[in-house]
């Protein structure tokens, strides 16, 4: 098996939303807040070799919405998906599996692309995931979550023909190598894939921990769906990770890929910090 950073654009958001209760004072020494209180962030991916299959965990945001759309994220940074493939030799139509944590546009939006004025899955040759739960909660939103799901970037992968159902129950196995968690606070039935790499496992953490700084507990998105539900999910998780020396992959931090976790005194901390090269 091999894994490979998939970094595509760094984009904004608003520091309130992204710590929730917490006052910026506090989260503003971590990540430092534009005169637009907006926060920079990563839409980092992970690429899986594990043997003939090519998996992508996650998609990033895309190109295909508006430039009006766009105006609102201030979507910068050099890298792409596609820089990111054809850096590790690889191109779209490498992929086998395209694997969605959950279904909002940052996560997601890179699956579809549009061509000749049709929207058509970006990766021709792959299966894509997703749970039957989750899609449907996507699919017919609440109010609330509506703005974060747009019909273009999922109803044609179901067209398509190439949606594929992961079955949601605890630990269930997606490769022999990757397993997968079912977390519901952010959203309903997002997944986590728990991949064994040598001697050592690492979670693909999405939006349950999206980056260093919100490894307190309190530290939870207002954009959270159940709040509650996060918080006692990510304590849950958080004591399971320290106890088996979990490497946790970040998402959305903009600078830190990886880390490990500590007890200190005020809690469970990072320790190290690290690039997913230094995994080996």
């Amino acid at each position: 098996m091999k894994l490979y950073t998939i970094d595509t654009e760094l984009f904004k958001l608003d520091g309130g939303a992204m710590f929730g209760v917490v006052p910026k004072t506090i989260w503003n020494k971590s990540n430092p807040a534009d005169e637009n209180n907006l926060c920079t962030w990563a839409m980092r991916c992970l690429l899986v070799e594990d043997g003939n299959r090519l998996i992508l965990i996650d998609t990033g945001i895309g190109n295909k919405q508006s430039e009006k759309f766009f105006s609102h994220y201030y979507l910068h940074g050099n890298d792409t998906l596609d820089k990111s493939l054809a850096k590790y030799g690889f191109n779209r139509d490498d992929i086998t599996d395209v694997f969605l944590t959950h279904l909002h546009f940052d996560h997601v939006g890179g699956a579809i692309i549009r061509q000749d004025d049709k929207l058509v899955p970006a990766f021709k040759n792959a299966v894509y995931w997703s749970n039957e739960k989750h899609w449907n909660w996507a699919v017919y939103p609440n109010a609330r979550e509506k703005a974060s799901f747009f019909k273009e970037n999922i109803l044609p992968i179901q067209e398509s023909g190439q949606l594929r159902f992961i079955e949601e129950r605890a630990n269930i196995r997606f490769t022999d190598n990757i397993s997968v968690k079912f977390a519901y606070g952010h959203t309903d039935a997002m997944m986590l894939p728990v991949i064994r790499h040598r001697d050592k496992t690492i979670v693909y953490m999405a939006d349950l921990l999206p980056s260093v700084g919100h490894i307190p507990l309190p530290y939870v998105m207002a954009y959270d769906m159940f709040p509650m539900t996060t918080l006692t999910e990510k304590e849950a998780f958080l004591k399971e990770a320290l106890d088996n020396n979990y490497i946790l992959y970040l998402e959305h931090d903009p600078t830190v890929e990886c880390c490990t976790l500590q007890l200190t005194e005020k809690g469970i901390r990072a320790k190290d910090t690290f690039p997913l090269t230094d995994i080996g």
